[in-house]
């Protein structure tokens, strides 16, 4: 193994790690901040951990991609599951159930595999103006609706629309990228134009961290491994639209990535299953009951006088 391809999984572990951070510390603060508004975020010096934890994550994964080839860094992504199990546990005060660990390596054999099948793009392919307005908007649509279902469904929704909203974000990153190296198709895009394709990056970017803040509230485990899969899926589809990927192996790569979509579903099931539940505690009444607080008996009701005959 050469010095580039160890860096590569030395920044992707990193990058992995600092990812689980940043849910742990969204996850504690959403379920302490559970009635409040994002104003309220905004005060606590957590949330700034966390988006910093995300940026540091993400700028790690990018160069975790400079070194090293797309099928070994994104797996090393996915990780970040793993790692958040046990840190979430460890600030519970409690041990990561054996359904959890079962959940999280379905997923993360499920994520494998489905990024296993899908081939890069080629260097320099980006979407163009047109195409990165008309994905927006498209992208825009189906969070909105995702999100609106996201109350009902455990945080699910919030989770499916973040991971969408990040996908969206790499995929006009690499428009906004390549256009200033002037390596984007059809010529490099005006100044304004780039400026905006950047003001829709920082949309989505922002958007997606909200929207898995949300998520939290219903858990860590299942909206976590939720984002994980729809960051990369609405990637892959915008790749295989729009940009020129493909999947391997023709109409076994069909199947394989369909197997490995139910393979991650089944590791979300088990995992919603395993959220870890308060239970109640029974309140017994105390004997010494106070006087006010006792339930008075029924008067009975007085006998009726005799009438003299």
């Amino acid at each position: 193994m050469n010095e580039s391809a160890v860096l590569a999984i030395v920044l992707s572990l990193a990058s992995a790690a600092g990812y689980a951070l940043a849910a742990v510390g969204q996850s504690r603060l959403a379920s302490a901040n559970a009635g409040g508004s994002i104003l309220t975020l905004l005060a606590r010096p957590q949330w700034w951990w966390a988006v910093g934890l995300n940026a540091g994550g993400a700028l790690m994964h990018v160069a975790a991609l400079h070194y090293g080839p797309l099928t070994l860094v994104q797996p090393l992504g996915a990780l970040t599951l793993v790692a958040a199990l046990p840190i979430g546990a460890y600030y519970e005060r409690r041990r990561v159930t054996r359904r959890e660990w079962r959940g999280a390596a379905w997923t993360l054999v499920g994520l494998t595999g489905l990024i296993a099948v899908t081939g890069p793009a080629t260097p320099g392919d980006a979407l163009s103006l047109r195409e990165s307005f008309a994905v927006a908007a498209a992208s825009a649509l189906l969070i909105a609706v995702t999100a609106r279902s996201g109350a009902v469904r455990g945080g699910l929704g919030h989770a499916t629309a973040s991971g969408v909203a990040s996908g969206v974000a790499s995929a006009l990153t690499q428009t906004v990228t390549a256009s200033l190296a002037r390596e984007l198709p059809g010529g490099p895009l005006a100044w304004w134009q780039t400026t905006l394709i950047a003001a829709l990056v920082a949309t989505f970017a922002v958007g997606g961290l909200l929207l898995s803040q949300a998520a939290f509230r219903g858990g860590l485990a299942a909206p976590l491994a939720v984002v994980n899969l729809a960051n990369p899926a609405a990637a892959a589809v915008i790749g295989v639209a729009l940009l020129g990927e493909r999947f391997h192996g023709g109409p076994l790569g069909w199947l394989t990535a369909a197997a490995a979509a139910a393979v991650a579903a089944r590791g979300v099931l088990m995992l919603t299953g395993a959220q870890p539940t308060t239970k109640a505690t029974a309140v017994v009444p105390s004997p010494r009951t106070p006087e006010a607080e006792r339930i008075p008996e029924p008067a009975l009701a007085p006998e009726p006088a005799s009438t003299p005959a």
